[in-house]
């Protein structure tokens, strides 16, 4: 893409840059040269720098600067960046990092990236190829790490989740949440999972990088950011087991209707139908145990592990939702009587106004247990037959 051309996409895209820095003497002003080459619209957030970033920076007065009086951490000069950015009208930043490592000129690969797109979207992470040998074993070890958990929390497989050289959607961002305390380089993670969460599309972009020991200044505290980093997947794990996965079950189901999601999601799913009919076990396994409370995030849990159809597990342990609750308990106190031989006079309509809890706590446990061994086994081997039958048809129809 020529200079002329990029100018033009800075314009019509909105779009600005926006450079986080703290002690990069040696390199800012090569980083900064680099990237008026392609636009004037360029905001630096000086982050309590104690070196001589200062006069550097007085150099180039004619850009949006802002100074805060100390250090507090990247994603905090992040976020006061983007408030700028949006403030002077624009709908897009691309930031990248003052140490050097990024080469300007590939900021005309994200330009071209959205530009070809009829969806803007979207958010675009620079991809160093973190098996290069140029790159530091220590950082492509975190990294490696840091995406196999952001896949775990989100499901979006990346390649560099701590790349800083990325086109932020900061006017779509507006509407998002991001927590106070992700001061650091840990909102750069979140950043990601939350834009994904919210309907942003995710995609990649080669980029050049250059780690030159000499030059180089690195502030990621090993100890103290990988700490901060896992706690917020750990809170993000949660969020997706209680909050995300059930919400986008739902809006798929809203969307569908039950007819055209069983169709789509469950039946002429590409699963086989042997995983189908054990992620339907599985489901309604775990929505008749008396686990109450935590079927949601035991389902999903265990359909990761055992890699089966997460959808299909879900849904089927909603065989236990609340208008079904005391059905359940009845069958299970039932189920309980007849495995240990009692003769009890026990009722569907005491279930529903005189329940006792502990008076016939072994008699529903034991019964829950078997019913829900019994169902699952029922419910599986039925699945699996009807699905077995439907595939054949289908294979038959296409031949």
């Amino acid at each position: 893409m020529e200079l002329q051309s990029v100018q033009a996409q800075f314009k019509k895209l909105r779009c600005c840059v926006v450079i986080p820095t703290y002690n990069n003497e040696k390199t800012l002003a090569k980083v900064l040269d680099g990237v008026l080459n392609f636009t004037d619209d360029v905001f630096v957030v000086n982050d309590g720098s104690t070196d001589s970033t200062s006069k550097i920076l007085s150099n180039y007065e004619f850009l949006h600067i802002t100074t805060l009086p100390k250090n507090i951490g990247k994603g905090n000069a992040l976020k006061q960046g983007f408030m700028e950015a949006l403030k002077n009208g624009f709908d897009y930043a691309i930031t990248l990092d003052s140490d050097g490592q990024h080469f300007p000129s590939d900021i005309s690969l994200f330009l071209n990236e959205i530009s070809g797109r009829i969806d803007k979207n979207i958010m675009i992470i620079g991809d160093r190829n973190m098996n290069n040998a140029n790159v530091f074993k220590e950082s492509a070890k975190g990294n490696r790490i840091s995406s196999y958990w952001v896949h775990a929390v989100s499901g979006l497989r990346l390649t560099d989740t701590q790349s800083g050289f990325r086109l932020y959607p900061i006017k779509t961002m507006k509407s998002i949440n991001f927590f106070e305390i992700t001061k650091k380089f840990e909102f750069e993670i979140e950043a990601i999972i939350k834009n994904y969460w919210a309907g942003v599309t995710i995609v990649q972009v080669p980029i050049n990088i250059l780690y030159d020991v000499n030059e180089r200044v690195s502030h990621f505290r090993p100890v103290l950011d990988i700490a901060r980093i896992v706690v917020l997947f750990a809170w993000f794990l949660l969020v997706r087991v209680f909050y995300i996965i059930p919400r986008d079950f739902l809006r798929t189901l809203q969307s569908k209707g039950l007819r055209r999601f069983l169709v789509e999601d469950f039946i002429r799913n590409s699963d086989s139908p042997k995983k189908k009919a054990l992620s339907i076990s599985l489901g309604v396994f775990i929505g008749l145990s008396p686990l109450w409370g935590f079927h949601t995030i035991i389902v999903i849990f265990l359909a990761i592990v055992l890699k089966l159809n997460k959808v299909i597990a879900f849904a089927f342990s909603n065989i236990s939702l609340a208008p079904f609750i005391p059905l359940v308990l009845f069958l299970s106190v039932q189920t309980g009587n007849l495995v240990l031989g009692k003769h009890s006079t026990f009722s569907f309509h005491d279930i529903q106004s005189n329940f006792n809890v502990m008076q016939e706590l072994e008699t529903y446990l034991i019964g829950s247990f078997v019913l829900s061994v019994s169902s699952a086994i029922v419910f599986g081997i039925l699945g699996y037959l009807l699905l077995t039958v439907f595939q054949k048809k289908t294979q038959l129809a296409n031949a």
